[in-house]
């Protein structure tokens, strides 16, 4: 909806609220134009239902009035009498239009000094845990998000099952655009695993103020702006048709800001023709190919740090079950035949190897091969310090050169993962030259992300029906990376991330499971990662203990209240 849409609409619901409730307006002692008046009447409406003022500001906000108006409805109802079980009911179940009902037909009176303390517990209980849902999603919404690292795009510098708290105010909290959806939640709902929200209304894009604009390097959460999953963690294949703030949470590191010219060249990040040089906190990592006659062995390897490579083992299956346990999602990445006479094979495995109670349950027994030749993902420190190993004869980077290849963006460029660019890096109110050329590069903001009619004649650009030789961006847009370099989905497979995509900054990590896709029983705290910082100068350094201090303060001190108010009784 555009914004006078929703001022027609906003006016609609006024007009919808005085027509349902001037009566009642009028019983209270107020005068029946006041039910009409925009936001004066809601500030009326406090005053008769005996709430405070400051309940009106909650009315407009986003998903958080989804809670406040069953309120507002059942004070209201309240406030006149219908006290009744099924009052409420029909106050609710009616979407407020049984006040009509009340308005027009019933002879109540208005009840101003009604008490408001609950009747029963049940009540005080409800009324508590909806008072909780507001104050968590206000925070949630326009502060504070959590959020979990499911994928290792930006390992070593976050980590698969690493638990963040995110800050929304750090670069402006964006109002949702989702006005009607379930609070705390994304695009699905927990054990049911239905949609969340509905895609009717929408909000405007508005971003209140922050006090800081995104930096080279900054890592940011962001929407996934071609986002394919129909619901998350659900790749049915269903294509995805999703309101912008209800798109896949992403987050990456920001390479590239609004204005810069942007490139790599063997891997290596240049910004405005200049080596980009990375926070000491930042890992990123590249394929290698690991050399060795001795056999590259998976204790060197696993020494460096890394945590993606392929372990070898030759085992003699003697059951069909014990072929269907390796043959399980997540304990195998490969499996060939040997020697099919004596069941002899040989497998692959990420580098946990075979979980041990596969092993114990199942009878196994492996034998672990060293390969002469192992692609390992290393940092390039690590890889330094791998090729001084005696156990090592050589190490190399692997380097993927321009090529015809589809899936790197914009899809029509010899581009590779490792080489790629020179690339501008659209900013608002800023223009570029288009031509045939350069329109791939920038077609999607055009039709997709700015709304823009674009047609081609011949070798013409048109926009909205007239001819053009460039084009002015609405906003700003970034390009995002993984530290993975070559295992990470980010802008070089699907392009530019728009501002209004923009979710907020990763400051703190509070739990860290290493382990948190294999089961539970899998699961170890990584102690060292909790309560530690995202950005920072130096390595990361766990605040764990001081919390535990003040915590402990804290249960002291309340102890110690308590018997000091006790001796005073």
């Amino acid at each position: 909806m555009t914004t006078y849409q929703w001022f027609v609409f906003f006016l609609i619901v006024q007009l919808i609220h005085g027509l349902g409730t001037w009566k009642l307006y009028e019983k209270a002692g107020r005068k029946s134009w006041e039910a009409f008046v925009p936001v004066y009447n809601s500030i009326v409406l406090m005053k008769i239902i005996n709430r405070p003022t400051w309940w009106t500001f909650l009315l407009f906000i986003p998903v958080i009035n989804l809670i406040m108006f069953p309120i507002v409805w059942v004070e209201t109802l309240r406030s006149f009498g219908k006290n009744s079980t099924f009052d409420t009911i029909l106050g609710i179940a009616t979407l407020g239009f049984y006040i009509y009902y009340v308005n027009y037909t019933q002879n109540v009176n208005h009840i101003a000094d009604r008490s408001l303390k609950p009747k029963s517990a049940a009540a005080d209980t409800i009324s508590s845990l909806l008072f909780a849902v507001i104050v968590a999603t206000f925070v949630h919404t326009y502060f504070i998000q959590p959020f979990t690292i499911p994928t290792s795009s930006l390992e070593k510098s976050l980590l698969v099952g690493d638990f963040l708290f995110v800050s929304k105010y750090n670069y402006g909290a964006r109002v949702p655009m989702t006005t009607v959806a379930a609070p705390m939640v994304h695009d699905t709902i927990p054990i049911v695993h239905t949609k969340s929200y509905s895609k009717w209304p929408q909000l405007p894009y508005f971003r209140l103020p922050g006090y800081e604009k995104i930096k080279n390097n900054d890592i940011v959460v962001f929407n996934w702006p071609v986002d394919t999953v129909y619901k998350f963690f659900d790749r049915s294949g269903l294509k995805a048709d999703k309101p912008i703030d209800k798109k896949s949470n992403y987050v990456k590191r920001c390479v590239a800001i609004p204005g810069d010219t942007f490139e790599i060249r063997d891997g290596i990040i240049f910004i405005n023709g200049k080596e980009s040089i990375l926070p000491e906190r930042a890992k990123p990592q590249y394929i290698h190919t690991v050399y060795s006659k001795k056999g590259v062995s998976s204790e060197v390897l696993g020494q460096t740090g890394s945590t993606e490579y392929n372990r070898t083992f030759e085992i003699m299956l003697t059951s069909q079950e014990q072929l269907d346990a390796l043959n399980q999602p997540g304990v195998c990445t490969s499996m060939e035949v040997i020697d099919k006479n004596k069941n002899l094979f040989k497998i692959r495995t990420e580098p946990r190897g075979v979980p041990k109670e596969i092993i114990s349950n199942y009878g196994l027994a492996l034998q672990e091969v060293n390969d002469y030749e192992v692609q390992a993902n290393l940092t390039l420190k690590a890889a330094d310090l791998l090729r001084k190993s005696t156990d090592i004869d050589s190490v190399v980077r692997v380097i993927l050169p321009r090529t015809a290849n589809k899936a790197i963006f914009p899809h029509t460029r010899d581009w590779s993962l490792d080489n790629f660019g020179p690339m501008y890096i659209p900013q608002q109110g800023k223009s570029v030259q288009l031509d045939l050329n350069s329109l791939p590069l920038y077609s999607r903001i055009i039709t997709e992300y700015e709304g823009k009619k674009l047609e081609i004649k011949g070798s013409d650009i048109y926009i909205n029906d007239k001819k053009t030789t460039s084009y002015t961006f609405d906003q700003n847009y970034f390009w995002m990376m993984g530290d993975n370099r070559h295992r990470s989905e980010d802008s070089r497979y699907w392009g530019f991330v728009p501002e209004n995509h923009i979710v907020g900054k990763p400051i703190f990590i509070w739990m860290s499971i290493d382990g948190i896709n294999d089961g539970i029983r899998n699961w170890s705290i990584r102690w060292d990662r909790l309560f530690t910082t995202v950005s920072g100068e130096g390595e990361p350094q766990s605040y764990f203990k001081y919390f535990l201090g003040l915590l402990a303060l804290y249960f002291v001190g309340e102890y110690f209240w308590k018997k000091r108010k006790k001796v005073a009784n």
